[in-house]
């Protein structure tokens, strides 16, 4: 299924298709039970072609493994597929341009929980400000692509490594998510692990 919901080619964003190198593409199970959604690609992410490397990805899999879970276990995409120049945000045009690919991706893997790693994928998924910090943890019920989903808000794994402060609503919104599909009954994927 991956062929299906990954995208090749798209030239939406003159901007973004000037700064990238590649179309940084999902990873992780066809099927994943939890979805963890960033933000968009980094350099590393642009250079490697797979979201969520480098420092960021080092925090995200060692609270996965705190969990029990390896990153092969989930599946990690983002809001925007293409590297914005300088790192800065994606804009509301350049989210609006990518979310048609992440609607695809949503309803194909079908996860239990969606993980918004950060304020850029918390407000795009929820459509409301988010006050990140203060809602880690917190569980909304959205209809994403006419399907209700449950998304967790989290703090972005970078953030724990310029605000120690951050490490546990980090760890515990991660810990939610993971309780919420365990919490699931027989059809949990994850309780295998």
């Amino acid at each position: 299924m991956t062929s299906e919901i990954d995208v090749t080619e798209c030239t939406r964003c003159e901007t973004l298709c000037g700064s990238r190198s590649r179309i940084v593409n999902g990873v992780g199970p066809d099927d994943a039970e939890l979805l963890f959604v960033g933000e968009a690609p980094g350099r590393k992410e642009d250079e490697g072609g797979e979201p969520f490397v480098g420092r960021s990805g080092d925090v995200l899999d060692s609270a996965l493994r705190d969990q029990g879970l390896a990153r092969s276990d989930v599946r990690i995409t983002n809001c925007v597929r293409c590297r914005p120049p300088e790192n800065r945000d994606p804009t509301a045009e350049e989210l609006a341009n990518c979310r048609g690919y992440l609607e695809r991706e949503i309803d194909a893997v079908d996860p239990t929980v969606l993980v918004a790693l950060g304020k850029v994928p918390s407000e795009h998924l929820l459509g409301r400000s988010v006050g990140v910090t203060a809602e880690a943890g917190s569980v909304d019920e959205t209809r994403i692509a006419g399907t209700v989903r449950r998304v967790v808000v989290c703090v972005h794994p970078a953030a724990t490594l310029y605000d120690p402060g951050q490490r546990e609503p980090f760890t515990e919104a991660i810990g939610a998510a993971v309780g919420l599909v365990d919490g699931g009954g027989d059809q949990s994927r994850l309780g295998e692990f």
